[in-house]
């Protein structure tokens, strides 16, 4: 797999040459723009290179090889590092998250992907088309790729919420079940994975907003309380629907116990009924040889139709009063 997606050196808001990353360093020495390079899960070699290049502090290249870090935003010195994850849906109707990290510093920015990330390719030609945001410097290209990692949320959301309406339906309108309530604790634990990915975005958003960063442009903050804005959207979002969560989950309880209540009523009606013949059934089965009617011609039918009869009445009753 290719480590290096792309090199390239800009000046003005416009590519001015591929190049390597071992003279990447030259490069900015001689430009006064700045080079953005692309990197998908790089070796340690290639990150220590990177390292040499930039000058970078060697925490900032060992949370970038190890992956796995929590959204945050970080000043080494010169240089910024910023960790963001990434979501998307699968083919099973699953998140993927992955991560991207970005090293920004006055006249470059790199940014690494790990995991399950789309790639930035799109990203890069949008901005090399826009050469007039472009060239607002390194600062823009943070902000398209950060841009572009917060509107891959809102599908996901989106598909979050449809499900949540399918569930409403399975509840109110299907038998309950365990399934459901295993279905719920799902959809609660992916709303809670999306809630710790984007609500981080929210301070480090504002941190690049309000700090002053050489390497940011005056006129490229701005940019940033627009993702301030959709990450607000997004945690808003996230946070009705884990409400609306919390109540449908207390809805299938309610459902299922309102649904024992009932299996426990019809049992106990049953019951009633199928106790007035075994009651009869005992007392006759007594060996006793004084007993009422025992010796009478009609007494075995009078007491069978008594006995159906009392079982008749209890069923209508019970029938009436919803047991049944």
């Amino acid at each position: 797999m290719e480590e290096i997606i792309n090199c390239a050196a800009y000046a003005d808001g416009r590519r001015i040459a591929n190049v390597d990353l071992k003279n990447a360093g030259d490069i900015l020495r001689r430009t006064q723009g700045f080079v953005w390079i692309g990197l998908h899960e790089p070796k340690e070699e290639t990150l220590e290179l990177v390292q040499k290049e930039f000058g970078l502090h060697e925490l900032a290249i060992e949370d970038a090889h190890r992956a796995h870090q929590r959204p945050k935003i970080e000043i080494y010195g010169n240089s910024v590092f910023i960790v963001l994850r990434t979501a998307q849906i699968n083919q099973n109707h699953h998140i993927e998250f992955g991560e991207t990290h970005f090293f920004l510093g006055n006249n470059f920015i790199v940014t690494v992907r790990h995991g399950s990330s789309i790639s930035y390719a799109d990203v890069r030609a949008r901005c090399e088309n826009t050469p007039h945001l472009l060239g607002k410097g390194q600062g823009f290209a943070l902000y398209a790729v950060m841009d572009s990692i917060v509107d891959q949320y809102f599908p996901v959301v989106n598909i979050l919420e449809e499900d949540l309406e399918q569930l409403e339906h399975k509840i109110f309108k299907e038998k309950p079940s365990r399934e459901t309530t295993e279905y719920i604790y799902h959809l609660k634990h992916e709303l809670l994975e999306v809630k710790r990915a984007i609500f981080p975005l929210v301070e480090i958003c504002n941190r690049l907003t309000r700090f002053d960063f050489n390497y940011i442009s005056e006129e490229t903050r701005p940019y940033f309380r627009d993702i301030y804005d959709h990450a607000l959207r997004i945690n808003e979002m996230v946070d009705n629907s884990r409400e609306l969560l919390n109540t449908a989950l207390e809805a299938n309880f309610s459902l299922i116990s309102i649904s024992q209540s009932e299996v426990s009523k019809k049992f106990a009606g049953w019951a009633a009924i199928i106790g007035v013949p075994t009651m009869v059934a005992g007392i006759y089965g007594m060996n006793f040889n004084d007993m009422p009617e025992l010796h009478w011609h009609y007494g075995y039918p009078v007491i069978l139709a008594c006995t159906l009869g009392l079982c008749v009445i209890l069923y209508l009753l019970f029938r009436r009063s919803g047991w049944l």
